[in-house]
């Protein structure tokens, strides 16, 4: 475990990613218009060098699996007043008790590396690191809140995202006077920075913020210099598994979109038009998407198998990625979960993909 900080020597995967939202829309999008069919335009001449390319299964995994502070001596300045992402205007003015829940654990993530870890006195399901994972759960299975739990541990503020549900629980400890800001659920490199600096201002540690986004960007360029130059620009899809029947291509807004182009890749969902973050697809359209690469999160692989289920999927085999069997694995907390660690997430990635 890191117990190292950034500080001065003067002062320690089970995918927008509204990933929950995103999938119910895109199974009830596939109910009235059946499976993604439309052929994708392919430019062979344009194909990833597969010479750049690894070839076989990978895991991807991060150099330290637990959050590392910015510092061990964070002192908020409070009372602070944000206006959170839904246009409420909320005052915090006590952080000794913090629940933070988030699908992707970046919330809870976020609130450690501001060196804030010592007053999160419960977690959700996702937020699993070593540091945080003896915390008491405050959410059931699907990640959604429960109230009661919630309530039982006197948090002073309680952070979610706008993907938090159900209304009901977040507005029954609203109305029990608990401060409660929430947050976008988008996840991409373009909102990371906004994310973090946003999480340190409701808790009253700006300054810690600051530095929090500075070293964030630092690891995002340094993890980039891993990206061969030119990439060869591979098409890769961020696949969405949940047992043999469930199969969804990543699209716009997925966060998985902006992450394969911070890896030197092509979208195969964007590229393939997709509109919806996330769409159950025919094992005929993954033969015509031909992604170079595929990834998966951990937990999903494992529903099918692991990465050997994964290649047997109907379609996948077919493609470049399956012919070579390059289908990278990565724990689904971490993935598309961006904040603190995605500069560590794009170079574990980089590693994993090319050779």
């Amino acid at each position: 475990m890191r117990q190292k900080s950034d500080e001065p020597s003067s002062a320690h995967p089970g995918a927008p990613t509204r990933l929950l939202f995103a999938l119910l829309t895109g199974l009830v999008a596939l109910s009235v218009s059946g499976c993604f069919v439309t052929p994708i335009k392919q430019d062979q001449a344009a194909k990833a060098s597969t010479a750049k390319l690894r070839t076989g299964p990978q895991t991807a995994e991060l150099p330290d699996n637990d959050v590392e502070p910015i510092t061990t001596t964070a002192q908020p300045v409070l009372p602070a007043t944000v206006t959170d992402a839904q246009g409420r205007k909320v005052t915090v003015t006590d952080v000794s008790r913090i629940i933070a829940v988030d699908i992707n654990g970046t919330l809870g993530s976020i609130v450690y590396s501001l060196g804030l870890g010592s007053h999160v006195v419960g977690r959700d399901t996702s937020t699993i690191f070593p540091s945080a994972v003896a915390l008491p759960v405050v959410t059931n299975r699907g990640h959604s809140l429960n109230a009661e739990m919630v309530l039982k541990m006197r948090p002073s503020v309680l952070l979610v995202n706008e993907g938090t549900t159900p209304a009901g629980a977040i507005d029954q400890i609203r109305r029990s006077g608990i401060p409660v800001v929430v947050f976008t659920a988008t996840r991409s490199l373009d909102t990371n920075d906004k994310l973090i600096q946003s999480v340190a201002d409701t808790l009253g540690v700006s300054a810690e913020g600051r530095r929090l986004v500075a070293r964030t960007d630092q690891r995002v360029a340094e993890a980039k210099k891993l990206v061969p130059n030119p990439s060869g620009n591979p098409t890769i899809a961020f696949v969405y598994v949940r047992g043999p029947k469930l199969t969804l291509l990543a699209g716009p807004g997925s966060g998985a979109d902006s992450l394969i182009e911070a890896i030197g890749g092509v979208d195969a969902g964007t590229k393939a038009e997709l509109t919806g973050a996330f769409t159950m697809i025919s094992a005929e359209a993954m033969i015509r998407a031909d992604p170079d690469v595929i990834l998966v999160m951990k937990q999903g692989a494992d529903t099918v198998g692991g990465l050997d289920g994964v290649l047997k999927i109907a379609g996948i085999s077919a493609t470049s990625a399956g012919r070579d069997r390059r289908v990278v694995q990565m724990d689904e907390t971490k993935i598309l979960a961006f904040g603190p660690d995605v500069g560590e997430v794009i170079g574990s990635l980089a590693k994993a993909i090319y050779t």
